[in-house]
């Protein structure tokens, strides 16, 4: 039997509009993929940290996580860095749980425009 660690998972994503309904859409679809390709539940999370660029007003992007069911994993929001031809209107996550898989398994997840911050990355 595997030993569970406590790993860190990052993800981004951008929105086309800053509207809310779009914010909740593209925020639970990175965060599904980041499930899905590692294989987690709620169970295994310990926290998520979002940030946003300073030109997203819409909404909180942990509303999505709570719109989605989770509500007993601590949730923080903060202001992403303005810097200059940094990513418009984008949301990125770091999520903190506990898993099996090595670290070099683990899928981090970039979707629409964030994926040019690591092209590195496969799709």
């Amino acid at each position: 039997m595997s030993e569970l660690r406590v790993r860190a998972l990052r993800g981004a994503t951008t929105l086309e509009v800053d509207e809310r309904e779009h914010l909740l859409e593209r925020t639970e679809e990175v965060m599904s993929a980041i499930f899905a390709r590692n294989g987690l539940t709620e169970d295994d999370l310990i926290s998520i940290v979002f940030t946003a660029t300073a030109d997203i007003h819409s909404a909180f992007p942990a509303e999505a996580a709570r719109v989605a069911g989770f509500t007993h994993v601590p949730l923080m929001c903060a202001r992403e860095l303005e810097i200059d031809g940094g990513v418009k209107r984008c949301i990125r996550l770091l999520i903190h749980a506990y898993t099996d898989r090595p670290a070099a398994d683990l899928r981090h997840v970039y979707l629409h425009e964030a994926r040019q911050l690591r092209t590195d990355l496969p799709e």
